[in-house]
């Protein structure tokens, strides 16, 4: 192990970034793994929860695990050019980010100097904070897209994918640190598996699982059991969070007022014209993403701007960073009004019109946590209904 070797500081920035066109070739080869024309990120992405999708979890099994309030990878294990081993976190605008390769060692079963490559697994990276105050960078695994130069696993439905994972990479990963602990904290980060219960396991979510997390966590994702591994949107993985706590990603445009100079500017500025007063409250417009088409990216006015107030806006000019169209995530207040929440810059774009609504949607006909705690015996009763009728029982 490098002498150098240590975990990741900086969760969003966490290697080195590949440029074109070393940049496209990894895209390539990613999207030749997968069988896929498209080099664009192939990460599902899931819709928001609504009130109809109570009666979805009846029809379908699901799993349901935690949303983790982290920063969403896939992580690809290949080789460089002379057969040695590398690893890249691909981001949702479809960076990669090269990570140690002395740093990070995924062994085959059997042989703790061989390594997968070929593999793609979808994750969330995190930061736990343990009781003594250190921080521990976590890689947590929810799906697998491909293992081994194999993609024929999309196909197959999520928990084959992730019987794979376990059997392939989780168990000789946690063998070969059972072995040697020492290295362990060592590692850019530590993998683990998402704890996936069944969908009817609302309560145990919400009573065992949620208060003993030692990360950030900001709902549930329900996953359906049976389905295959979709690239983008996926109507069979379902976002839940409370209603109140639902946000949007906006493009943030900030226009200035024009002002007529004052007696006291023509005197002894000489200022004449109108002139745009920057010091100024702004209007702060929230701009939907429609689509991209021939001429870029297009974009419509959100119906309502952001709410700000002066005090707000003068510690925004004091962090000194841009503003202008920057992705912002906003959430409704108590008096209805859209409210910065935080600044997403690991996304290269806001929401999608289509992801907006749906995100309305979850609002005004939002499933409180008792609704859903309440729909659990329901739940389990038609995923048993099922298992009989499967079995011919």
């Amino acid at each position: 192990m490098d002498s150098e070797s240590h975990p990741i500081k900086d969760i969003a920035n966490p290697g080195v970034k590949a440029e074109f066109p070393f940049l496209r070739n990894l895209r390539e080869e990613v999207a030749q793994l997968l069988n896929r024309n498209s080099l664009s990120f192939p990460g599902a992405q899931p819709v928001s929860f609504s009130r109809r999708h109570i009666d979805e979890l009846q029809k379908k099994d699901y799993y349901v695990c935690e949303k983790s309030d982290g920063i969403r990878y896939l992580l690809y294990l290949t080789t460089d050019d002379n057969g040695g081993e590398l690893h890249y976190l691909i981001d949702r605008k479809n960076d990669y980010w090269l990570i140690h390769q002395r740093n990070l060692h995924f062994p085959l079963q059997n042989d703790y100097q061989a390594f997968h490559t070929g593999t793609l697994i979808d994750g969330e990276l995190v930061v736990d904070k343990l009781p003594s105050g250190e921080e521990v960078p976590k890689f947590l695994v929810f799906d697998l897209l491909a293992l081994d130069g194999k993609a024929d696993l999309l196909s197959k439905p999520l928990d084959k994918r992730l019987g794979y994972f376990k059997e392939h990479v989780m168990k000789p990963y946690k063998k070969l640190f059972q072995e040697f602990p020492q290295e362990l904290p060592l590692q850019a980060f530590q993998v683990e598996m998402k704890d996936m219960q069944f969908s009817y396991g609302i309560e145990m979510m919400f009573r065992e699982v949620l208060p003993k997390l030692r990360h950030q966590n900001d709902g549930l994702i329900f996953t359906c059991r049976t389905s295959p591994y979709q690239f983008g949107t996926d109507q069979h993985i379902l976002k839940w969070k409370a209603p109140h706590d639902n946000t949007i990603d906006f493009r943030l445009r900030l226009s200035w007022p024009l002002v007529e100079p004052t007696e006291a500017e023509r005197a002894e500025q000489g200022q004449d014209e109108p002139f745009v007063d920057y010091e100024a409250l702004p209007e702060a417009r929230l701009m939907v993403f429609t689509g991209n088409d021939r001429g870029g990216p297009g974009y419509q006015e959100f119906g309502e701007p952001l709410y700000l107030t002066e005090d707000e806006w003068e510690r925004l000019m004091a962090l000194g960073d841009p503003l202008q169209d920057r992705v912002v995530e906003c959430c409704l207040d108590e008096e209805k009004r859209w409210r910065l929440y935080r600044f997403r810059d690991d996304k290269s774009e806001a929401n999608h019109i289509s992801t907006v609504n749906s995100v309305l949607e979850s609002i005004r006909d939002g499933v409180r946590e008792e609704e859903l705690l309440e729909a659990a015996r329901a739940i389990k009763d038609s995923w048993k209904l099922r298992q009989q009728q499967q079995h011919g029982r």
